[in-house]
């Protein structure tokens, strides 16, 4: 599909998991959407706490995690963080509380729908929490409606895999990002190529999988973006646990692979850490 029409499809579909609060693929947790018990399993299952998860307000879990960028980001007070692909406001509740009040945390989504409930779900937040320092803006993630050298942290969850254009998704974070701020991200990766018919699968691209690229091909493109310090850690068992719990997009996957193969033999959790130099790199604006 032409890049408009990979938006258009992930937007359709994740607009229609915000209306429902359930699952594109089945009611077992899974990176595409789940029920609220089966979403906090799914959390849990890739470290959040149970103190996270019941600060939150009520369905901004959408078990649409594959990582814990939250974690990876060691977040301090007073830091500026940008989520990118925000959907109901998960991390970027988790994240304004560890930012705390002189921090921010932003959230980024191109879906009315999500952007909406995570809106709607902020009083809550600021309710429970007594901060009033998370925001949320409509945007896709290759053009951020951010400006340049503004955001200590940038994270994402299970989102970059779902981009058309990945380059323009790193290049946009490198540009955000202030000189010395840092990137943490989890996102689906490749081990291997697909097969051909699960790479073709809209159903796929939808959970997250068929838009996934080799790991080898996500480190170039973050290093071409002008970041440095890059850390992969690939966690192939956050995969296993998925499968293990029966969902149905992935039985059709299975159904696809060679016999005796296992998604996890293709498909990881990545985890991808990095910094912007803190000095541009000639002819960059400063």
């Amino acid at each position: 599909m032409d890049p408009e029409s990979v938006h258009q499809t992930v937007r359709d579909s994740y607009g229609k998991i915000a209306g429902s609060g359930g699952s594109c693929c089945g009611p077992a947790p899974t990176c595409c959407g789940s029920t609220p018990v089966a979403s906090d399993a799914l959390a849990k299952h890739i470290g959040y706490s149970v103190e996270e998860l019941a600060a939150l307000p009520e369905g901004a879990n959408l078990g649409l995690s594959c990582g814990n960028p939250n974690a990876l980001a060691a977040l301090q007070p007073g830091e500026v963080v940008l989520d990118l692909g925000a959907g109901a406001g998960f991390d970027v509740f988790i994240a304004g509380r560890k930012v705390g009040p002189t921090g921010r945390a932003i959230g980024v989504d191109m879906t009315p729908e999500m952007l909406a409930k995570a809106r709607r779900n902020t009083a809550t937040y600021q309710q429970r929490s007594g901060l009033n320092n998370v925001e949320f803006r409509l945007g896709e993630i290759e053009h951020l409606p951010v400006s340049d050298h503004s955001v200590d942290v940038v994270i994402s969850n299970c989102v970059v895999n779902l981009s058309p254009d990945k380059p323009q998704v790193w290049r946009e974070i490198a540009r955000v990002l202030k000189p010395g701020g840092r990137v943490a991200v989890s996102d689906l990766a490749l081990l291997q190529p697909l097969p051909p018919a699960v790479a073709e699968s809209v159903e796929a691209l939808v959970g997250c999988v068929a838009g996934a690229v080799l790991v080898s091909d996500t480190e170039r493109m973050v290093r071409d973006a002008g970041l440095v310090d890059v850390e992969l850690n690939a966690r192939s068992a956050y995969i296993d646990g998925m499968v293990d719990w029966q969902d149905p997009l992935y039985q059709k996957i299975v159904a696809e692979l060679p016999a005796g193969a296992k998604p996890s033999d293709y498909l990881t959790s990545l985890e991808i850490k990095a910094r912007k130099p803190a000095r541009p790199s000639p002819g960059e604006p400063c």
